[in-house]
């Protein structure tokens, strides 16, 4: 039997036909290779929702057939399976070649979604790992990436998680898993600057080129680039710093940290991608750092903003063999100062159920400083974010606000602010705020505990605590009546104990 046979498809069957547009790039951009089967494979999770938007069915999903293909052990025919190469900037630092060290490109449908193993096995660019994921991470970048989807966040999916007894050593001994991940390309920041790094200037032109002709075709309108002399790769740059920076606005406003904002692991397409040491935060402490390994806190919370920025600096450095005029490139990236404040406000507003924007022509400069208030005062108490704004939201409803103001100790100064708030928000359109607060303002969000909570569950092979988990984070709008006391509740004493790093 051959080590990585090719799925002969009976029923049922994927109904997946394969395009494989990255392959079709050549050879420079990538190794062809299998990914590395594992024994004893079983499915762990699966989201209905993903398969939905790949365009498969659940029989499907739940076969042992895609169990074997989603676990790395077959492929179906007309896939093209790759390791991409890339390069970047870690923690501020020129790190030279990197590539997809764990990840496997497995193809491309006809409907342009692109499916990548994560955790099948060694590639060329493993830099000495064994190209391995462990059941932790995965389960954590799981539920994740569904979570950020249901909560509007543009991200990367997550089909499928299944696992394996086979050991991967990490701190210590654990068991392997492989995410099914998703996306329109997984095409990063660090894609163009390998090419650049090297002088290889065709390569990144014809890398230029499939973006924009794929995923940017609006970058060669001359409306797109008339402030740009013209120029499609100066307007493909814009154009990713402004997709950035709507991004990086429903991040803070979610409060998401991502832990490691490398150039590598910065999406193209202005999606949330390679979820590691990311946490969603307890207490709002703006310079919170979620990663262990981030010693210097250079992706702390209140720091992300203008890490984004300086990736895209980074970007437009590798495209300026392509661009050539530094003031088209620097207005280009000019994009990103005006798209994050705005957007960010837009969310805020939403967050504060604040329907049109304030009267006046300084309206922006008055919902920022009533903004800018109460995230102070937020940030002075170490208010817990998402139960704030959810008792918020419920507040506005019912008129009733004294169940936000026990989350502060500054009672005066929460007074203060609330009748600010009050005079600015329009009395006759309660109900209408009230709603758009509540589905502004999530009910769950996945908190390290209650991952942690799901891992330890789940290495006892319990697969209970991460499917309630998932159920709830996929609709994490709604009530949910009775899942209050622990899924939405205060974090433990224990949680602020938990260390995440590079390698969870």
């Amino acid at each position: 039997m051959p080590s990585h046979p090719t799925i002969a498809e009976a029923a049922p069957s994927s109904g997946l036909r394969w395009h494989n547009g990255f392959a079709a790039l050549g050879s420079a951009f990538f190794t062809e290779l299998q990914p590395t089967p594992l024994p004893a494979t079983y499915l762990v999770a699966t989201s209905e929702s993903a398969a939905r938007w790949l365009g498969v069915s659940p029989p499907w999903l739940r076969s042992e057939a895609a169990l074997q293909v989603l676990s790395g052990n077959a492929t179906l025919a007309g896939m093209r399976p790759l390791a991409s190469v890339y390069s970047g900037h870690q923690f501020g630092v020129w790190a030279g070649q990197l590539g997809d060290g764990r990840a496997i490109l497995l193809g491309e449908t006809d409907a342009g979604i692109e499916v990548q193993l994560k955790g099948a096995g060694r590639t060329p660019y493993s830099r000495g790992g064994d190209g391995r994921a462990v059941l932790r991470s995965s389960i954590r970048e799981f539920l994740c990436s569904e979570a950020m989807h249901a909560l509007g966040v543009p991200t990367t999916r997550a089909l499928s998680l299944t696992g394996s007894p086979a050991p991967v050593y990490r701190e210590e001994a654990e068991t392997a898993a492989v995410v099914t991940r998703l996306a329109p390309s997984f095409i990063r920041f660090g894609h163009f600057e390998h090419f650049a790094s090297s002088g290889r200037q065709a390569e990144l032109q014809q890398l230029a080129d499939y973006v924009i002709d794929r995923y940017y075709p609006e970058c060669r309108s001359a409306e797109a680039t008339a402030h740009l002399g013209g120029n499609a790769y100066a307007a493909l740059l814009q154009a990713v710093s402004e997709r950035t920076a709507a991004l990086l606005a429903q991040w803070q406003a979610v409060g998401f940290c991502h832990g490691v904002m490398n150039t590598d692991n910065m999406s193209i397409l202005g999606l949330t991608i390679d979820y590691g040491p990311f946490q969603f935060l307890d207490a709002f402490v703006p310079g919170h750092i979620c990663n262990h390994s981030d010693h210097q806190g250079r992706y702390a919370f209140n720091r992300q903003p203008n890490v984004a920025y300086w990736n895209l600096f980074c970007l437009g450095q590798a495209l300026m063999p392509l661009i050539g005029d530094t003031a088209h490139a620097q207005a280009a990236l000019e994009s990103y100062k005006t798209v994050f404040p705005a957007r960010f406000l837009a969310r805020m507003r939403d967050k504060l159920g604040l329907l049109q924007p304030g009267p006046g022509t300084d309206a922006d400069q008055s919902d920022g400083a009533l903004v800018d208030a109460l995230l102070q005062l937020l940030a002075q108490g170490g208010v817990d974010w998402t139960i704030f704004w959810r008792r918020l939201s419920q507040a506005r409803a019912s008129g009733d606000y004294e169940a936000a103001g026990d989350l502060f100790l500054d009672r005066d100064g929460w007074k203060r602010w609330l009748l600010s708030f009050k005079e600015r928000s329009d009395p006759t359109d309660q109900a209408l705020a009230a709603d758009l607060m509540l589905k502004a303002n999530p009910k769950f969000v996945l908190r390290n505990h209650l991952g942690e909570e799901a891992i330890r569950a789940a290495t006892r092979g319990d697969f209970t605590v991460l499917h309630t988990l998932q159920s709830l984070l996929e609709r994490p709008f709604e009530e949910h009546a009775g899942q209050d006391a622990h899924w939405a509740d205060f974090p433990p004493d224990w949680a602020s104990t938990i260390e995440i790093s590079c390698s969870s």
